[in-house]
């Protein structure tokens, strides 16, 4: 039974148990003459969430635990002389996983060839002609052992899943029969209710942070393995990017790290005066009626996905400066440019600083625009003199922020900026960022161990810490701008 099925029937019987226990709440006040401690509402409550919500972890639990130990038994069925020379293991597994689903799909079209091969009774090369029919892609020619493996694998997934659909419906009506019984009309039903919850808050809090710790965790850990295999020095101070996958690599970040930087201070250049005139103008001049139809208009920028951005770039944007600039003046004849990704890149971070930057505005003391004005000061005045000053602190935040969306972006570079890793100044070349190449370097069937793979760790990490240091330094301005004003 599929995880979706069974979280379906958890839902069902937390609605059963919820009716339930309201119900045996009242008939119980009813039958006793007394009063209820809580709502009937809260007993019901109370049972369905002893009803669902164990159940529902053990499915999460179960599900992360049973791959490991379904591939655990198949790796161990893998002989290290099947593992193609220079290959990785985990790509076999892969091969294996695949057969696994073929042969489900297969049998579930009644395949008269994958039963007989589960049962043992066929050669292995009919199923894999077969599995190449039904558009399950192998690497190679397969050994008999994959296809061993495979069987194990799948006949472990399936009974590993059995198991589990029948421990959680279990568990769930346990649980749920017992806090049925569990219900008095003098039970606190209330306060278990909001501790439960209580628990579940504390519980999607503690995920939240095991999550970036997660995250943060592996890069470390892969980035580590990388230096084991690349020297560090090279990475951070080398000038040339040159991954070859056969060997013969030069992995230096620097030129990566050009490109980002470059792209991001072109696109800071459009978006920071534009979203800081939007933010001046909405907020001291424009009236109530237009401020209410142009900020959500303006913020719709930051709702349109970065693919059509990046077409804009590649289509419009991109062949407008190379005919209409660099042509013209000689610098470049390629419609990708640093020019192309930073403008549109610019348009996209716009709301970020005209909506925070406005909102800041906004929150200066009206005493101290009233100040100004009392003592003579025009309006334009008391915006450069008063306003601006007081909010700097607010706005440098805004702007450290859409820094941050900046050095993040792919899509936009992809198609607007080209691939070339470079050290150049000229805006109207060709030039690629971190984000990039993170992409590039891990798509494709590549060899996870290899250094030219793990770079791509190496370059999200160094990533990570630049965007978090900015993070920091805008919440510290953010924070402090606000301890000054609130």
């Amino acid at each position: 039974m599929s995880g979706g099925i069974i979280v379906l029937i958890l839902a069902v019987l937390a609605l059963i148990g919820f009716v339930l226990g309201k119900r045996r709440a009242r008939s119980l006040a009813d039958s006793s003459g007394t009063k209820l401690h809580s709502l009937s509402g809260y007993y019901g409550q109370t049972v369905a969430l002893f009803t669902a919500v164990p159940a529902f972890l053990l499915m999460l639990a179960w599900l992360f635990v049973q791959p490991i130990i379904v591939e655990g038994r198949a790796d161990a069925l893998i002989p290290d002389n099947v593992i193609p020379q220079g290959g990785a293991r985990s790509l076999v597994l892969s091969d294996v996983r695949r057969i696994a689903g073929g042969l489900d799909a297969m049998i579930a079209n009644q395949d008269a060839s994958a039963s007989a091969l589960v049962d043992g009774q066929i050669d292995v090369s009919t199923v894999r002609a077969r599995l190449a029919e039904v558009g399950v892609a192998l690497a190679g020619d397969v050994p008999v052992e994959v296809f061993e493996a495979a069987k194990v694998y799948r006949e472990a997934a399936r009974t590993g899943s059995m198991i589990m659909t029948f421990a959680v419906l279990a568990l769930a009506l346990g649980l749920g029969l017992w806090s049925l019984s569990r219900i008095r009309p003098d039970m606190r039903a209330r306060n278990v209710s909001e501790t439960f919850v209580t628990a579940l808050l504390i519980g999607s809090s503690t995920i939240a942070i095991l999550t970036t710790v997660g995250i943060v965790g592996s890069l470390v850990f892969e980035t580590i393995n990388f230096f084991k295999m690349y020297p560090a020095s090279e990475f951070f101070f080398s000038t040339v990017w040159n991954p070859q996958f056969r060997g013969g690599s030069e992995l230096g970040i620097l030129p990566l790290l050009w490109g980002t930087m470059y792209v991001s201070f072109v696109a800071l250049l459009v978006a920071v005066p534009i979203g800081l005139l939007i933010a001046i103008y909405l907020s001291e001049y424009a009236s109530p009626t237009l401020r209410g139809f142009a900020k959500p208009a303006i913020e719709v920028l930051a709702g349109i996905p970065t693919i059509v951005y990046g077409l804009f770039a590649l289509v419009t944007v991109g062949p407008l400066i190379r005919d209409w600039l660099a042509q013209p003046l000689g610098l470049g004849t390629s419609s990708s440019s640093v020019l192309t990704a930073g403008l549109v890149m610019g348009i996209m971070i716009i709301p970020f600083v005209s909506s925070l930057s406005d909102d800041i505005i906004n929150a200066v003391p009206q005493t101290l625009r009233d100040g100004s004005y009392g003592l003579g000061a025009t309006q334009s005045e008391t915006i450069k003199r008063v306003i601006l000053p007081a909010a700097l602190p607010g706005v440098m935040g805004a702007i450290l922020l859409a820094a941050s969306r900046a050095i993040g972006e792919t899509m936009i570079v992809v198609l607007g900026a080209g691939a070339a890793a470079k050290l150049d100044l000229n805006p109207f070349e060709a030039m690629t960022t971190v984000t990039v190449k993170i992409v590039s370097q891990l798509t494709g069937d590549t060899e996870f161990a290899s250094p030219e793979t793990l770079v791509a760790f190496a370059l999200g990490l160094t990533l990570f810490v630049i965007t978090l240091c900015l993070n920091i330094v805008a919440l510290y301005i953010v924070r402090k701008y606000r301890e000054q004003y609130e």
